[in-house]
């Protein structure tokens, strides 16, 4: 009877094989300029979301609900 290695293991050298093609993992940092588009898919966005009223409840849970306009 074999022993057979684990599947972590077995991923691992894979992953470790392939990095010789694929360099490293990019490691990207969060501190960059925050970038907001106000493009027509914004616009619409927005539209849509007019249409909805958020409820919050006092334990912090949300939903929405239809604002009716008369």
């Amino acid at each position: 009877m074999s022993k057979k290695e684990p599947l972590s293991t077995r991923f691992m050298q894979a992953t470790g094989k392939l990095r010789m093609f694929f360099g490293p993992a990019q490691r990207g940092s969060t501190a960059g300029p925050i970038v907001y588009r106000d493009d027509d898919a914004q616009k619409a966005r927005q539209e849509e979301l007019q249409q909805w009223t958020v409820v919050r409840n006092p334990d912090g849970s949300t939903y929405l609900t239809s604002r009716r306009e008369p």
